[in-house]
């Protein structure tokens, strides 16, 4: 069964190398970017493949020549640990070959909202904003600010922004969930530690061509911006709430001075917001089909805690804690982000296997 998936393996990698080169497929854009994703995708397989191709043949040599010669120290060692390998390569190429999120070429919306712990919330969600801007920054990625509600004391009561980049939904989905921080507060005179919380909610970012919006379903508000505490920072209604009557989700945008670029990004705000619940009502039927939740799991758990005292960061998914609390919180999250995404392959090919 594994030569057969090899073979494909190998055959799949050679047509599209052979299409990368062809003319008629260079000069159609699209085509070109669809053949482009596909051969990055079977990259690591591809690879993979290879290590067990030379791997086995290095095998039925060394047991063809012992059979001839006799005993050889270095034959006998391949003869020993080779199949041991061998098992260990078929099982990473059936993880590499394991269906990928449709999403996870998409570019992302991230939603950052503080939640209990009050002043010290609003701290944590602007050190959650910081972290993952700087970790979006290290693998090349831009990103973009939508929409923010600072608080008073610092951080934000809630921000939104977009990160931009091939493949930036596989890595940044695995944020969404609620984040939790155990720290001594600046303002706690006592000592004592608190325990606050930050949602993180992170969506990707629909076409126009994949969430088709009824315009008459919506209700388009405009007012005057305002600043902290309700002040008001502009004398025009440039302000933006866009309301989708249909599933109750309501966007306001108020950060440009143009009316219609803060409607614009609350239509992309909306557009995500609208196919991610898309996608979860389709995820929540395969779930109940199969008794297992399909996916990176539900976003309403608790997903990591950040331990002030003791430094460490633990991710409760996969029980990984990390000792390095500085440098997570200063955006070095791919430790996490390998051991998630893993993780989702591995549920992923068990679901695979479980409907077979």
């Amino acid at each position: 069964m594994i030569e057969a998936l090899v073979d494909q393996i190998e055959s799949r990698f050679s047509e599209l190398e052979a299409q990368m080169a062809d003319p008629a497929v260079i000069g159609d854009r699209q085509h070109y970017a669809e053949v482009g994703r596909g051969y990055r995708e079977l990259q690591q397989a591809h690879a993979l493949a290879g290590k067990w191709r030379t791997l086995k043949d290095d095998l039925e040599g060394a047991r063809e020549l012992l059979a001839e010669d006799g005993d050889d120290a270095d034959l006998r060692k391949v003869v020993e640990e080779a199949p041991g390998r061998l098992g260990e390569l078929e099982e990473e190429i059936r993880l590499a070959m394991v269906e990928r999120d449709p999403n996870d070429a998409k570019n992302v919306l991230v939603e950052i909202r503080a939640g209990t712990g009050g002043d010290e919330a609003a701290m944590f969600a602007g050190d959650l904003y910081k972290m993952l801007t700087r970790y979006a920054e290290t693998l090349g990625f831009s990103t973009e600010a939508l929409s923010q509600s600072a608080a008073e004391v610092g951080g934000f009561k809630e921000v939104t922004f977009a990160v931009k980049g091939e493949g930036a939904y596989s890595i940044f989905k695995y944020e969404g969930g609620t984040h939790r921080v155990q720290r001594v507060p600046e303002t706690e005179s006592q000592g004592r530690i608190h325990t606050s919380t930050a949602t993180v909610a992170v969506l990707p970012e629909a076409e126009e061509v994949e969430v088709k919006i009824d315009q008459n379903d919506l209700q388009i508000d405009v007012y005057r911006s305002s600043g902290p505490g309700g002040q008001s920072v502009n004398t025009t209604d440039s302000a933006v709430r866009v309301t989708h009557r249909p599933s109750g989700i309501v966007v306001s945008m108020q950060d440009e001075k143009s009316q219609l670029q803060n409607r614009e990004r609350a239509m992309r705000v909306l557009r995500a917001r609208l196919y991610e619940r898309e996608v979860a009502e389709q995820q929540a039927k395969v779930a109940a089909e199969r008794k297992a939740q399909v996916g990176s799991g539900e976003r309403s758990e608790k997903v990591r805690t950040y331990n002030f005292p003791q430094g460490r960061v633990t991710d409760h998914r996969i029980k990984l804690t990390s000792h390095n609390l500085d440098r997570v919180l200063g955006g070095e999250l791919s430790e996490f982000t390998e051991a998630l995404a893993a993780e989702e392959k591995r549920e992923r090919l068990e679901a695979a296997a479980s409907t077979a």
